[in-house]
């Protein structure tokens, strides 16, 4: 793979190179190469995506997202504000952002429009809309406060000491304080189970409160195409602006690279510490392998003839349904999940995208993208406790079932190496590590070895199609390695 050098111009033929052309990798490298730099990325894949990329899994022509599918980021990541994805990629966002079943055909139904959702909450609207309305009206900055390092001085307090109290909260045994009826707990519950985590637990509040803040601002976006459409966006402005990407291109050591002033790297600690070996003190070395990774997902695609049929039909309007039950039951699946156990009730996350996108499947027909949480390194195929509650919410959904693709967690990692055992967050994603992300640094995508930066979601921000910890990265980057201080314009007319 190695590149001769330039004679004339005294440098290499590559500024910077980047393994890995997930979202963080393609953003680190559309960053570089809109700086000016000659910049290859190396994916170890036949395709571009990683954690947004879409492929036919069950049937022809059905196209499922391999593993994100809704993105509310999409329309919140300062790295996608500055790079207008919206104008890139064309998005449908629908009225509902999520909804939550409960039995006895009820749900709680999060609109795009707050004051519509207090009012179908009843009794408890006005609790859920005080909690919420206030980091609802401050999005942007909720965005910049969690888009990165928590070591870093906040711009705005306020929003930092109203955003943190409400996150102790909702992560504090005091969860059900302000409620009395059930739809408007599990809502939040189901959000914030996202991030995998036992329940109640601030990392979980906080992670849910911004995406739900998120749903009643700006909403839960669905890309046309597929999240595969954000990936080929970011290469598109890649090599419109001089870079290139090499798919089936495994790196296996740092040496393999060619020469290059930078690299950086979309992998996990884990991988880093085999990539760079000596290169890396040993005491950086000790952190990478102290670095916890956290449970995991296993994910079940479906080609159906129909919509799901829900119980409550305003449960079909959302971008997503959270499928658990009441707060107490999520709760349980997820301290069964944390402790190693297979939930007999699990938690299960739901988009049938092709209800708004008519690319994802024939005509007639639909795609329903579904995943479940199990202990990390599972082998269990949870198809069938998938199904069992969906049903549960939707009785008669087995009966439009055309064809199936599932994936164990172990399946999941086989398919990304950096969804170690399954966890697609890349790393536990508590409070203390995501303040340890991979260390304890306000430039925590910084290695030790020279000119060598970690830009994955094992640093901070942490998990999500957000592009930040590439961004955040080659930043850092362009400043101590090639003295560029100001920000590339990323914008389509940059």
């Amino acid at each position: 793979m190695s590149m001769p050098r330039d004679a004339h111009e005294g440098r290499t033929e590559v500024d910077a190179t980047v393994v890995g052309a997930g979202p963080n990798g393609l953003a680190a490298a559309v960053t570089l190469a809109r700086a000016g730099l000659r910049v290859v990325v190396y994916e170890a894949a036949p395709a571009v995506g990683g954690g947004a990329a879409t492929r036919e899994l069950t049937l022809p022509g059905f196209h499922h997202d391999v593993c994100s599918a809704v993105h509310p980021l999409a329309f919140e990541s300062g790295f996608f504000r500055e790079f207008d994805l919206v104008s890139r990629v064309p998005f449908v966002t629908p009225e509902v952002s999520f909804a939550h079943p409960l039995d006895g055909g009820r749900a709680g139904i999060a609109y795009r429009d707050l004051t519509r959702t207090r009012t179908a909450l009843g009794r408890d609207g006005k609790a859920y809309e005080a909690l919420l309305r206030p980091l609802v009206e401050r999005t942007a900055r909720v965005a910049t406060l969690t888009g990165s390092t928590l070591l870093r001085v906040p711009d705005d307090p306020f929003v930092a000491a109203l955003f943190g109290a409400r996150s102790l909260e909702q992560g504090s045994p005091a969860w059900n304080a302000r409620f009395r009826q059930e739809a408007a707990p599990a809502m939040l519950t189901g959000v914030a189970a996202h991030s995998i985590l036992p329940l109640p637990s601030i990392a979980a509040a906080g992670a849910g409160l911004a995406l739900t803040a998120y749903a009643h601002a700006r909403g839960w976006p669905i890309p046309v195409g597929g999240s595969q459409s954000i990936a080929d966006a970011l290469v598109d402005d890649l090599r419109r602006h001089g870079g290139d990407v090499v798919t089936d291109a495994p790196v296996s050591s740092l040496d393999e690279l060619p020469p290059s002033r930078a690299t950086l790297l979309d992998v996990t600690p884990r991988a880093l510490h085999a990539l760079a070996g000596r290169r890396l003190p040993e005491r950086y070395r000790r952190a990478l392998r102290r670095f916890r990774y956290g449970n995991a997902v296993a994910k079940v695609d479906f080609a159906v003839s129909d919509p799901v049929p829900w119980a409550h039909p305003e449960v079909g309007l959302g971008a997503a349904a959270h499928l658990g039950g009441s707060r107490a039951e999520i709760a349980a699946s997820e301290r069964d999940v944390a402790r190693g156990r297979l939930p007999e009730s699990p938690y299960v996350l739901v988009s049938q995208p092709s209800l708004w996108d008519p690319t994802r499947a024939p005509a007639g027909s639909h795609t329903l993208w579904t995943y479940t949480h199990v202990p990390a390194g599972s082998t269990a195929d949870r198809t069938d406790a998938v199904i069992a509650q969906i049903e549960r919410f939707a009785p008669g959904f087995r009966d439009t079932i055309l064809d199936v693709s599932s994936r164990t967690a172990v399946d999941v990692a086989r398919h990304n190496p950096n969804y170690p055992s399954g966890d697609i967050a890349a790393g536990a994603p508590d409070l203390r590590q995501l303040v340890r992300r991979p260390v304890v640094s306000p430039r925590p995508w910084r290695t030790p070895a020279p000119g060598v930066y970690l830009c994955s979601a094992s640093t901070t921000p942490g998990p999500g199609v957000h592009g930040l910890s590439g961004w955040h990265a080659a930043r850092c980057a362009l400043r101590e390695r090639f003295g560029i201080r100001d920000d590339p314009d990323l914008s389509p007319r940059g």
